[in-house]
């Protein structure tokens, strides 16, 4: 049976046998997207041996022309700090080159080498890039559902505190941090 464009998909569960509750498919669903965003990134650091953030960095580079770390950080919603971390290990590769501006000796700008080029050439479409395309051809009361359901979600597992920007991809983003920060209050039990 054909599923109309933009009509609710009905609820199909993922067992016959109803030996999963729907929360259970809740989780399982998170794990499936959780797993693909590592299945992708792993991918991508096998054919590349870039992360997704250095990804991103080198694509709005490319993009976006000549920007400053501060520009830049804002256009990929990742701290200056991060970006400055991520530019560093890029300028090691000879990905890019940071030079100062002729105009004003304060701001410093990022540009790809000829490497940088061809690496973006060679490298797969980011798993973010897909969804966003595939995410945008819904129709504005699917987004928003969407939107609402995992924001709820977030919440019902205490990480709305946590801070995070739109870059699918697991770890710390600038792969120099091994640990993670939790707020204090993370995962304590409901007092009642």
């Amino acid at each position: 049976m054909a599923m109309l464009l933009g009509s609710p998909p009905a609820y199909v569960p993922l067992c016959k046998d109803s030996a999963l509750n729907r929360s259970d498919e809740v989780l399982v669903s998170l794990r499936r997207i959780i797993r693909a965003t590592d299945m992708h990134s792993r991918y991508l650091a096998k054919t590349t041996g870039l992360t997704t953030p250095q990804m991103l960095l080198l694509q709005c580079i490319r993009d976006k022309g000549e920007l400053t770390i501060g520009e830049l950080a804002n256009q990929v919603s990742l701290s200056q700090a991060t970006v400055t971390t991520i530019l560093d290990r890029l300028e090691r590769r000879n990905f890019v080159y940071r030079k100062r501006s002729e105009q004003d000796k304060r701001k410093v700008h990022a540009f790809l080498t000829e490497d940088g080029v061809a690496i973006l050439r060679a490298s797969p479409v980011p798993l973010q890039e897909k969804f966003a395309q595939q995410f945008s051809a819904l129709q504005d009361w699917e987004q928003s559902m969407i939107l609402s359901s995992l924001q709820r979600i977030a919440t019902l597992m205490d990480a709305q505190h946590i801070d995070a920007s739109p870059v699918l991809d697991v770890g710390a983003l600038d792969r120099s941090s091994s640990t993670v920060e939790m707020p204090e209050d993370a995962f304590k039990p409901d007092e009642q």
